[in-house]
């Protein structure tokens, strides 16, 4: 057992101040009454009437959603597939292959992700837009759905399934009636994760999006160029709930479906 001394404590405070005071701080000073983001002038949540009075950062909200909405919905569709084909169906022919490419998004960087999607969608003429930002945002992440749902699915009771068969029933229906609402809570936090990697997402968009497909990251970080505003602070506080939100959601999905198990077990 690893003894808890004061310098892994001072470690550990040090460590997470580093990560969170700002935040913290963003958080409180887009309650700030004046405009200068370094001086308290009294708390005020005018900077939020601002942002909603915004055309354009509503217009990059909505571009926003919709694309976190749609690619994640068709990210967790296939990322699900992918993840019950590489656990069920044991080695054959290509898996190797197969499998390096659901887990090459993870840990290629994102420049090189974005880069390359730009190159074909310039090579198959696609006009760059909302459709080509979320196919980039498929691409990317499938592959966090696939690791999640593969997860639940190495623990998966397959006697579970086979009595299914035996007592007649298809295996479509199989899936559909018993396996699919077992591992719902995997597939479930896989949405949520892959909704909040698209809400995040600057580097891919940047390079796959067009006129009129402006997100939220690539908006806030146009108004950063020109200087830090309390509205800035209050668009990323929004979006740092939005996000805290899905991580939260999906961590206590998992626990609850941790917790679940052990008492059926």
């Amino acid at each position: 057992m690893i003894k808890f001394t004061k310098f892994n404590l001072c470690a550990l405070i040090l460590g997470f101040s580093f990560l969170y005071i700002p935040i913290v701080l963003l958080i409180i000073f887009s309650f700030n009454e004046s405009k200068l983001v370094t001086v308290w002038a009294g708390f005020s949540t005018k900077w939020y009437t601002e942002l909603f009075n915004n055309q354009s950062i509503k217009d990059a909200t909505w571009v926003t959603i919709q694309v976190a909405f749609i690619s994640s919905t068709v990210a967790t569709f296939l990322g699900t597939i992918a993840g019950i084909v590489i656990t069920r169906f044991g080695s054959f022919k290509g898996r190797t292959l197969f499998s390096g490419m659901i887990y090459a998004p993870m840990v290629v960087p994102e420049v090189i992700i974005g880069l390359s999607l730009l190159l074909t969608f310039v090579a198959l003429t696609i006009d760059r837009g909302i459709f080509t930002v979320t196919l980039a945002h498929i691409t990317f992440s499938m592959c966090y759905v696939a690791v999640v749902v593969q997860s639940r699915m190495s623990s998966y009771d397959d006697s579970i399934t086979e009595a299914a068969l035996d007592l007649g029933c298809t295996p479509l229906k199989t899936f559909f009636v018993v396996t699919l609402p077992i591992i719902m809570p995997a597939v479930v936090s896989g949405w949520l994760l892959s909704f909040t990697l698209s809400l995040d997402d600057l580097v891919i968009a940047s390079f796959t999006s067009g006129p009129g497909a402006t997100t939220l990251p690539m908006k806030i970080y146009s108004m950063v160029r020109l200087g830090v505003t309390p509205e800035i602070n209050a668009v990323s506080t929004i979006l740092i709930g939005l996000v805290s939100i899905g991580v939260v959601s999906a961590a206590m999905i998992n626990k609850y479906q941790k917790q679940k198990e052990y008492v059926q077990s």
